[in-house]
């Protein structure tokens, strides 16, 4: 059985108020020497957090164990006793060490000891200054004995090098570079020895002498190379004996190495400088390829000649490939910008093409890039880094590029300007229904075709600055096309007549918008691609700036404009059914019978559209788009053509729910399977649904009225004044019986609170004139966003009426006002001043 923790909380922080410091209780621990007996026993350990709980457990561990209480009570005193005693021993023995006596014992024992320690040290002191005196004789043979080795080994390496000297001039004398070049060798390691040493007047001597003979033997060399060089037959040089004095060269350093191939390339350079100065004919742009002939010839000269006696290390041949290439660079600098305006972009690229296949071939031939071995040849004093002859044509590139947009606006002259022909018009060349339609414009494909060709050429020209402002040449060009070409063919009037009155929209038109389209989509697709392999090319200074975002935009602005230009058509094919809809007199209608006359010429021509654009358009979204803008645009027009033709009356109201389920379920199918989708037939809905709720107000019949006035709350579910004055109208009750309706309303609505004061009718326009549905392509833009379509105006009039009293989600009605505010029953105060001044003229 477990003791109980809350029993035993108050004594534990009782004892925890006078706690011993933990410095105390390990010292305790120490003397006592706690640890060395172990963890057995818990009650043996010092502790501020000392616990009984965990004892009381170990004691009684069940409810059985409490039978044994008198056992452990008798163990626990006897544990007591025993510690006591062990107390009073512990005490009496502390009492006795603390006895003065023998405490001043024990001070005086620790005086002698630290006096013995003092003597000692002491007497340590003594002993290392005897032993230091023994062994300082010693000390100083040993430094003798290093001082004389030194001197040995110095004087022996000085004999080794005035022997050397004197050799390597008897070998100078005779001219013997093969035996120099150990020799030299020799001389120049042991005399980097006796540097320090130079304060010695006979060392001193022998270094002077060391770097005399050094330059005796240097301007030696450049005697005996002049006449090899010269191949002067009266005194001949062997090729073998300079290849020998190229060795020694060597051993003089590797400053001498390279001034001393500085002067051969600059003696082999020599005539060159000479025949093609850039004030020379042969010096010319048109003669470069006679340079690059001229420098191979000396090339092979080089290789075959006087190239060989060179060791192979020294690449020679490098030098003078860098060289050259330096010389030409400046001479290019300078004959591009001396030409000026009068360079073309024939004699740019012939002379850039020259050069690049130069280049190549030097890095064939050396086996490493150019870039490599210009920078491998660089002097260590150089004030500017070595850079290819082709680098010389990059500030000129402008020449390229202005070629370019001169190509690019001869390309697309024909399709631009007031008197250019529409590029729709070239591929519309006959009126034959059953040729072939064209998808995508072949003027948008031999644009991009020319972009791919130039960027790859430019790419291998230069990946920098020109590759920049190429991009920025296609940024232009992809705008112009857009705006000047494709947005400007739709402004332009169709060349091609209606084909009949029956049908007034223009089948050429749809066929065009849906080219137009695929051409938008199809440019602003493979501008991307465009973008990321421009981007891929270029260098990494100029990545972060290359985008074509803004170009994309603007064909996506022209999918709009032809989107609204299908609308456009679709309001035409509309028109003559709807026409007849608005002018048909309701109050003569007896009965109903079957579809209206206009419904079927109405579904028919938006069938015919729909079949026309379908196969016509590649990409699906946008004829979601279309048709989502399409149905909005046909139920606007219907509730236009609703209006105009009131009153319609109950039998006509009937006549109109039956005509609307027709065109719903039109609507509903023609976007086929494939395109249809759930927000599309949502939106449909939406709106058909608020017609037949208007409709069915309409169909109620007025007497009696209470129920008339119920039926319009539970299906329109405002309380205003003037949305219930539009349905009169529509339903064509006379003035007289208005008014007393209106009273009704008034009285019936004013003690329904929860009515809301507007609904989908409060934006319904009694007098719709021409509706303007479309703009023009130029000066608006469709979005194809979802919901911001044609006629979104008119529509959300006609939200879901709130047949269960909340309002529908997403409804297009204003939100909700607050219940506690004031419902506004006239929310026009003209109407509520004539529905005044009306009361007081009608008769009693």
């Amino acid at each position: 059985m477990a003791a109980e923790p809350s029993r035993l909380s108050a004594p534990v922080f009782r004892l925890r108020e006078d706690e011993l410091p933990p410095e105390l209780i390990l010292s305790i621990e120490r003397i006592l020497d706690l640890h060395a007996q172990g963890e057995s026993d818990p009650l043996s350990r010092l502790t501020n957090d000392f616990n009984p709980i965990g004892v009381l457990n170990d004691y009684f561990p069940d409810e059985a164990a409490l039978g044994q209480l008198e056992a452990v009570q008798s163990r626990l005193a006897e544990n007591e006793r025993l510690l006591q005693s062990e107390i009073d021993t512990l005490r009496e023995e502390l009492r006795k060490d603390q006895d003065p006596s023998r405490m001043q014992l024990i001070q005086e024992m620790i005086s002698d000891l630290l006096g013995q320690m003092s003597r000692i040290r002491e007497k340590a002191t003594e002993s290392e200054a005897v032993v230091r005196n023994i062994t300082k004789e010693i000390q100083v043979l040993d430094l003798a004995k290093k001082n004389l080795i030194l001197s040995m080994t110095t004087l022996k390496r000085l004999q080794m090098l005035v022997n050397a000297l004197s050799q390597l001039e008897d070998q100078i004398k005779e001219r013997k570079y093969h035996d120099i070049v150990q020799s030299l060798a020799a001389v120049k390691q042991i005399g980097a020895s006796f540097k320090p040493y130079t304060s010695v007047r006979r060392i001193s001597e022998l270094w002077r002498r060391i770097q005399e003979i050094q330059v005796e033997l240097r301007s030696m060399i450049d005697a005996d190379w002049d006449k090899f060089y010269m191949q002067d037959p009266a005194k001949p040089i062997k090729p073998s004996v300079v290849a020998d004095a190229c060795l020694v060269v060597d051993v003089l350093g590797p400053e001498i190495r390279v001034q001393f191939v500085e002067r051969y390339v600059a003696l082999e350079l020599k005539e060159y400088r000479r025949i093609f100065r850039a004030t020379d004919e042969a010096g010319q742009l048109d003669n470069l390829s006679r340079r690059f002939a001229w420098f191979r010839r000396l090339l092979q000269t080089h290789e075959t000649e006087q190239g060989r006696v060179f060791p192979a290390d020294w690449k020679v041949g490098w030098f003078l490939t860098a060289k050259f290439i330096e010389i030409t660079r400046d001479d290019m600098t300078a004959l591009l910008s001396k030409a000026g305006s009068k360079l073309t972009v024939k004699q740019l690229l012939d002379t850039l093409q020259e050069t690049m296949e130069f280049e190549a071939s030097i890095t064939r031939k050396f086996g490493t890039s150019l870039r490599e071995l210009l920078r491998a040849t660089t002097p260590s004093n150089a004030t500017r880094p070595l850079k290819p002859i082709t680098s010389a044509f990059e500030p000129h590139m402008g020449v390229y590029i202005d070629a370019q947009d001169k190509v690019l606006s001869d390309m697309l002259a024909q399709y631009r300007g007031p008197k250019s022909r529409s590029s729709l018009e070239v591929t519309s060349s006959t009126e034959d229904d059953e040729a072939t339609p064209v998808l995508v414009l072949p003027s948008s494909t031999e644009l991009f075709y020319f972009y791919a060709r130039t960027l790859e050429q430019c790419a291998k020209l230069f990946t920098g600055q020109p590759l920049y402002d190429l991009c920025n040449l296609f940024k232009r060009w992809l705008k112009i096309y857009a705006e000047e070409v494709l947005v400007a063919s739709m402004k332009k009037p169709s060349t091609i007549g209606r084909k009949s009155m029956d049908a007034r929209y223009d089948v050429n038109e749809l066929k065009n918008a849906c080219t137009l389209i695929n051409t938008a989509d199809y440019c602003q697709t493979t501008a991307l691609e465009l973008e990321e392999n421009i981007r891929d090319k270029c260098d990494e200074a100029f990545k972060e700036k290359i985008t074509l975002q803004d170009e994309r935009d603007l064909f996506v602005s022209a999918i709009s404009a032809a989107i609204l230009i299908m609308l456009r058509e679709l309001d035409s094919a509309c028109d003559p059914a709807l026409t007849t809809l608005s002018r048909t007199a309701w109050a003569t209608v007896k009965h109903v019978s079957g579809q209206s006359a206009y419904v079927e010429p109405l579904v028919k021509a938006i069938d015919e559209v729909a079949e026309t654009v379908k196969p016509l358009v590649e990409q699906k979204k946008y004829l979601r788009n279309f048709f989502d803008k399409a149905a909005n645009a046909v139920l606007a027009k219907f509730t236009n053509a609703l209006v105009k033709s009131r009153p319609l009356m109950e039998i006509g109201a009937e006549q109109l729910l039956i005509d609307l389920q027709a065109i719903k379920a039109c609507l509903l199918k023609i976007p086929g399977e494939a395109l249809i989708t759930s927000n599309y037939t949502k939106s449909v809905t939406k709106h058909t649904t608020r017609l037949e709720a208007l409709l069915k107000v309409i169909v109620t019949p007025v007497d009696p009225p209470e129920g008339f006035i119920l039926n319009y709350t539970l299906v329109i579910g405002d309380a205003s004044f003037s949305n219930f004055q539009k349905i009169l109208d529509l339903k064509g009750t006379p003035k007289a019986e208005q008014n007393d309706l209106l009273d009704s309303f008034l009285t019936i609505t004013s003690t329904k609170s929860e009515l809301e004061s507007t609904s989908f009718l409060s934006s319904l326009d009694m007098d719709p004139g021409q509706v303007t549905t479309l703009t023009s392509p130029g000066s608006s833009r469709a979005s194809l966003l979802p919901g911001a379509s044609t006629g979104e105006s008119i529509l959300a009039a006609l939200s879901s009426p709130p047949l269960t009293g909340a309002p529908s989600s997403g409804s297009d009605t204003p939100p909700r006002q607050d219940q506690s505010n004031r419902r506004e029953v006239f929310s026009d105060f003209k109407r509520f001043v004539s529905f005044g001044l009306r009361r007081e003229t009608l008769p009693p």
